[in-house]
């Protein structure tokens, strides 16, 4: 009898120790992915915003052909780009949901992220996707999902991760017209019946989502609806289950809709025994212990943790600058509208009634050409310019030409906004304006041309950026923008051009 009970105090030992090892060892697995056409400095950069040493995780690099390989069939070969800039660290868990928390990602949300990586397979993880520079994001999910299945040990279905970034193209192109929230409330309540309640029929099917955009007061058009039904129409034929899904779903329809999800309401009603071990896993929370300081200051961010985030930090703007090439915010109607739409669309992120009349004239009036000249619109650079056979010199592809003008028109839009009194003359001055001098500084310094501020941290910024753009196309693009600054100011400066292009 004594031999007995021994044994089984023995079995049930070995039955804690195995217990209390396996959990921990899963949590423990963390991936980080980098971009491959990251510089090294912007690897370093976002290994120090996850707070983590290459010896405390596993790292991988994830090329434009792992990208290819997960979107292709999904979007446009020449929508998907030719360069790798997203980074994510991941930790699988053993409950929770998915928690996933975004930074300098324009067109992805984390709870986007949060709802398509479970359609993927995933049940429970912890994620943080990010980019050195605002990038939309969509590549991030492929980082993301090989992360996850290093970390884990688990392959993730072939078609479920077809489907989840099927589904992150939707809800970003539809996010595109009635806003990410709206989007993703209609993809994700829509996704919540289909599965729930076993729904296959395509008839069915539309009329969840029917009634889902007409419940959240969001104007659904039929082209979007039945892309949305084709999408949730293969994921009903999925064997997801339901309780797999669940937290992070409703999760995500609470942060959306501003509502409360049951689950929550459960947790308010839990014993504290539960509190204390959700107190426990945040000790080791990737989610929340990111290194803020290092991306610098205006980075966007959301988090499915913390909704609020989104708003304050203007994730939530309709504003996007693609990696990747994929859906962009208005891209369908960008190139139709008015020049005084387009002005007031490219406009929006630098607040012009803070500048003086002319300086707001002369802002608006370099948006313009920045536009033409950078991204080919003929409209713009006729607008900006008066000239009909003024036409654009180089011809960017549709990212690097936005990045760019982007980049472009902040720099003259902060000089207009903050003056001239920072500005230290150094004898290389070709203006009689401060601001065409301070103007030409920066712009020898994001087109390479002075070779003595090549290291410095705003050119290896910008350095992905302009990687496939040759030196050539630089020095005119150059050339060009000063040319047309310089004519703003009433200076002529052929000779300086011609030297400084020299």
């Amino acid at each position: 009898m004594k031999k007995r009970n021994m044994i089984a105090a023995l079995l049930c030992s070995a039955c804690l120790v195995a217990g209390s090892v396996n959990p921990v060892f899963a949590d423990a697995s963390k991936v980080v992915t980098l971009g491959a056409d990251l510089t090294d400095a912007q690897k370093q950069t976002m290994m120090k915003y996850f707070n983590v040493s290459s010896d405390q995780v596993q790292v991988m690099t994830i090329t434009n052909e792992d990208e290819h390989k997960h979107l292709d069939n999904i979007a446009p070969q020449s929508q998907i780009g030719s360069r790798t800039l997203s980074c994510a660290y991941v930790k699988p868990t053993q409950s929770g949901g998915i928690k996933v928390r975004t930074a300098n990602l324009n067109w992805v949300t984390g709870n986007m992220i949060a709802t398509t990586l479970s359609t993927s397979g995933v049940k429970n993880c912890e994620v943080v996707a990010a980019c050195p520079m605002e990038v939309s994001g969509t590549g991030a999910l492929t980082g993301i999902q090989m992360a996850y299945e290093k970390a884990s040990g688990e392959k993730l279905d072939e078609t479920k991760t077809k489907l989840a970034n099927q589904e992150i193209v939707t809800t970003g192109e539809l996010a595109d017209k009635v806003g990410k929230n709206e989007a993703t409330t209609v993809v994700n309540q829509s996704k919540m019946d289909v599965i729930q309640n076993g729904v296959q029929n395509a008839d069915e099917i539309q009329n969840i989502v029917i009634n889902v955009a007409e419940k959240n007061n969001i104007s659904v058009s039929q082209d979007d609806i039945d892309r949305i039904v084709s999408l949730l129409k293969q994921i009903s034929q999925q064997d997801y289950n339901y309780d797999d899904v669940k937290e992070t779903l409703e999760q995500v329809d609470a942060n959306t809709t501003g509502q409360a999800s049951s689950s929550d309401d459960t947790l308010d009603g839990e014993s504290s025994d539960d509190t204390v071990d959700v107190d426990e896993d945040s000790s080791d929370d990737i989610v929340n212990n990111v290194n803020d300081s290092i991306l610098g200051d205006d980075v966007i961010q959301s988090s499915t943790e913390d909704p609020g985030l989104e708003e304050e930090t203007g994730a939530d703007s309709q504003d996007t600058s693609n990696e990747t090439g994929i859906p962009e915010a208005k891209e369908d109607t960008e190139s139709s509208e008015s020049t005084d739409s387009s002005d007031q669309a490219d406009s929006a992120e630098n607040d012009t009634s803070v500048l003086s009349e002319e300086a707001k004239n002369n802002y608006d009036k370099f948006v313009l050409f920045v536009k033409g000249e950078y991204e080919g619109d003929a409209d713009s650079l006729l607008a900006a310019t008066g000239d009909t056979e003024t036409v654009a010199t180089v011809t960017l592809d549709e990212q690097t030409a936005k990045n760019v003008a982007e980049t472009v028109e902040k720099d003259y839009y902060d000089i207009l906004k903050d003056g001239t009194e920072s500005y230290e003359a150094d004898g290389t001055e070709k203006y009689q304006s401060t601001e065409l001098n301070m103007m030409d500084q920066k712009l020898k310094k994001l087109f390479g041309i002075d070779s003595s501020q090549e290291d410095t941290e705003a050119t290896d910024v910008t350095a992905a950026i302009l990687a496939d753009v040759p030196q050539e196309d630089k020095q005119t693009l150059y050339k060009e923008t000063m040319k047309y600054l310089a004519g703003l100011y009433g200076e002529n400066t052929d000779s300086s051009e011609e030297s400084a292009a020299e």
